[in-house]
């Protein structure tokens, strides 16, 4: 893989370069010492991966983020020394387009072999992103088994998947959603583990309903937005309860929204409305599809509002989505179906 390393730290581009020479898989391709340099180098010479910090003189990596991603996309991965210190930069990032975040690993005596492998694993798991998309298989339903009739007492769901560009959107879907909704809300969004409580403190903030991270054991809320905080996939099991599966291991999508998605079939019993917002490669796409075909409401974003117009055009491809809405009309949409019934 090609790689640019976006950083004003002559010590930090140096420890990156080291560590990326390391692999006989990558280049590097060029380096810049600010946000301006790296939007101009993008427009000369596009590499495959970005690995840019957050904190830097003429231009900050949120709007280089911002702007490589309206005019060169690229995958991009923010490595920068203080992640919890730049919490709602990190979220600002991640909603202009970034794909995740590590970090800064050091070297010498004193540095931490987890934080250069845990940089090396995420640039893995970029490139086979980018490079590997994911079977476009379209499963009905989870083990071909229909689900249980709806019971009545159960509350309505709202499922939600994002990834690339994700904070930002869905703080644009929740904040229409008012404090007395009549529904519960869980997410998945791709993140490391390290950041979901940020996310969830930082989405908090934003929106009227109150964002929590979810406990394994927990039932979905009404009026409550739950978020995951692993590693591992989210699922739902037989019982209505939520809960975490290293399984399947080959997706490298974590945590999946496919295997959500695709969980709530056989373990939620009430109506659902399920959202695929923007990010890239195709995760949720088929469990979008066998929600729709389980008699579900399902919704994708639209491209002219998408980040990355990824995992959305997966769905509509497949003809996954009822609805296909621009980001600010969706939480109007599903406040509108839950008031229906």
């Amino acid at each position: 893989m090609k790689i640019g390393i976006v950083n004003d730290s002559i010590m930090a581009t140096e420890v990156l370069r080291r560590i990326i020479s390391s692999s006989p898989h990558h280049q590097i391709l060029w380096h810049a010492a600010n946000g301006a340099e790296a939007v101009s180098l993008c427009q000369e010479t596009l590499p495959d991966l970005l690995l840019m910090d957050l904190m830097m003189p003429v231009m900050d990596g949120v709007m280089a983020t911002r702007l490589i991603m309206k005019n060169t996309p690229c995958a991009i991965l923010i490595v920068t020394s203080s992640v919890t210190g730049n919490a709602s930069m990190v979220f600002e990032a991640m909603g202009a387009g970034a794909l995740d975040v590590v970090a800064t690993p050091v070297l010498g005596k004193d540095g931490s072999p987890a934080a250069i492998n845990e940089l090396l694993r995420k640039i893995e798991l970029i490139g086979k992103l980018i490079g590997h998309p994911a079977k476009r298989n379209t499963p009905r339903s989870v083990n071909g088994e229909r689900r249980p009739p709806l019971r009545r007492n159960d509350p309505t769901l709202i499922a939600i998947g994002a990834s690339t560009g994700g904070p930002q959107a869905l703080t644009a879907v929740l904040s229409p959603l008012p404090i007395d909704l009549n529904a519960a809300v869980v997410i998945v969004q791709h993140m490391d583990k390290k950041f979901t409580q940020g996310l969830a403190t930082w989405l908090d903030q934003q929106v009227a309903l109150p964002v929590k991270v979810l406990c394994e054991g927990e039932r979905p809320s009404p009026r409550v937005v739950q978020i995951p905080c692993t590693d591992n996939h989210l699922i739902m099991n037989s019982n209505g309860t939520l809960g975490y599966s290293v399984e399947p291991t080959d997706n490298f999508y974590h945590p999946s929204v496919d295997v959500f998605f695709q969980s709530l079939i056989k373990g939620w019993h009430g109506k659902i409305i399920a959202v695929l917002l923007t990010g890239m490669g195709r995760d949720g796409a088929s469990g979008l599809l066998a929600l729709r075909e389980e008699g579900h409401h399902t919704i994708a974003q639209d491209e002219a509002t998408s980040v990355v117009y990824g995992m959305p055009k997966a769905a509509m491809q497949i003809s996954a989505a009822i609805e296909v809405l621009p980001l600010h009309e969706i939480g109007a949409r599903i406040q509108s179906l839950v008031v229906r019934g």
